[in-house]
C-alpha cells in the first residue's frame, strides 16, 4: 500500500487527468479497472474518474509498484541551457523572449532543448521546481511560437498561473503582437484579412482560402509601420491563432515574409538568421477582474527589445 498527498499544483483537476500524468507507464485500461475494483480509493472510499481533487485529499493505492518506480538520477531538462532572456519574472510567471531556432516545446524529432527545459532548468536551479516534490505538475508554457519566429513567450511556474494563462489567452484577455518585414508594400496602410486555413499535414504547410468554408476561420489585422520600397514593417494583431497564420494571410496578399521560402519569400542574408522576419513582439494584459489570481498584472504591458529587423520603428534590412 502507498499513499500520495494532493499538494496545491495537484488540485482542481478530475482524478483520471492526475493519474495520468502521475503514471505514465499505467495504460488506461487499468487504471479503470483499478478505481473500479476499489484498488485506488480516494479518502479511504470508492472513487470515479471524474472526482476532482482538493488539496490535502490523500489517495491510496493498492497496485504493482513498479508503477512508482520514478529515476530522479538524471533529468532530461539538465541537459537545456539554463540561460534565459527575462523580460519579467514574479513568483507565479515568467515573460522570455525566445531566441529564433528555438522550440517551445519539444517535438518527437528533437527533445533535449526547447523553452520548456530550459525554464525547467532554470526554476530548478533557482530551487523553485522540484520534481520530486510534484506528482503532476511541471513548469510549462501558457502559449507558442513556430520554432523560427522569436519574441515573448509566457511560461506558468505553478498550475494555477497555468490555468488562468490559458483561460485569459482563450478570452482573447492577452493580446499578442508581432512586428514582420513583408517583401513589397501591401496595397493598403492597414486592414483586416479574412479567410479559412487548410492544413496538408505531409508538408507542414497551410492553405489559405478566401471563397470557401473549408478549414479553419482565420482573421490577421495589420498596420504598415514602415516602408522602403522593397520591404515594409508591418505590426500585425493576431485574432485568430492558427498554424503559419501570418505567414500564410500576408503572402495570399502578395507581400510574403522576408526570409518566408515556404510560403515565396526570398532567402535573406543576415548573420546569424536564416528563417523567416517574424517576432512576437509586444504582451499586453487587459482589464482583469480583480477575482483573477493574476489581476496584478492588469493593463501591464511588455515589449520585447533588440528585434533583429527593426529600428527605431524603421526597416533595418
Amino acid at each position: 500500500m502507498r499513499t500520495i498527498t494532493i499538494n496545491k499544483n495537484d488540485a482542481s483537476q478530475r482524478l483520471d487527468k492526475f493519474l495520468t500524468k502521475r503514471f505514465k507507464t499505467m495504460p488506461k485500461s487499468l487504471m479503470y479497472k483499478y478505481i473500479r475494483t476499489k484498488y485506488i480509493k480516494l479518502n479511504g472510499k470508492k472513487c470515479s474518474i471524474d472526482d476532482i481533487l482538493k488539496e490535502g485529499d490523500v489517495l491510496t493505492f493498492y497496485i504493482k509498484d513498479e508503477f512508482f518506480e520514478v529515476k530522479y538520477d538524471e533529468y532530461e531538462f539538465m541537459k537545456a541551457p539554463k540561460k534565459l532572456s527575462i523580460i519579467y519574472e514574479d513568483e507565479n510567471l515568467l515573460i522570455l523572449d525566445k531566441p529564433e531556432g528555438v522550440l517551445a516545446h519539444p517535438d518527437k524529432t528533437y527533445h533535449f532543448d526547447s523553452m520548456v527545459a530550459r525554464v525547467q532548468h532554470y526554476l530548478y536551479a533557482k530551487g523553485e521546481y522540484d520534481p520530486k516534490a510534484e506528482n503532476s505538475f511541471s513548469p510549462a508554457m501558457a502559449n507558442r511560437l513556430d520554432r523560427n519566429t522569436g519574441g515573448l513567450i509566457i511560461a506558468a511556474k505553478n498550475a494555477m498561473a497555468l490555468k488562468e494563462l490559458n483561460a485569459l489567452i482563450k478570452e482573447r484577455n492577452i493580446k499578442k503582437l508581432y512586428l514582420c518585414i513583408c517583401e513589397g508594400v501591401p496595397k493598403k496602410k492597414e486592414g483586416l484579412l479574412t479567410g479559412n486555413l487548410t492544413k496538408d499535414e505531409k508538408k507542414n504547410k497551410v492553405s489559405v482560402n478566401k471563397n470557401s468554408d473549408e478549414g479553419k476561420e482565420i482573421k490577421t489585422a495589420y498596420r504598415v509601420l514602415d516602408t522602403n520600397g522593397k520591404h515594409s514593417l508591418v505590426e500585425i494583431d493576431l485574432l485568430t491563432g492558427r498554424t503559419h497564420q501570418i505567414r500564410a494571410h500576408m503572402a495570399s496578399i502578395r507581400t510574403p515574409l522576408a526570409g518566408d521560402t515556404k510560403y515565396g519569400g526570398h532567402p535573406l542574408k543576415v548573420k546569424g538568421h536564416t528563417g523567416q522576419a517574424l517576432y512576437s513582439y509586444k504582451l499586453a494584459f487587459g482589464d482583469l477582474e480583480e477575482s483573477s489570481p493574476l489581476s496584478y498584472l492588469s493593463g501591464k504591458v511588455f515589449t520585447a527589445k533588440n528585434i533583429w529587423f527593426e529600428k527605431d520603428g524603421k526597416v533595418a534590412l
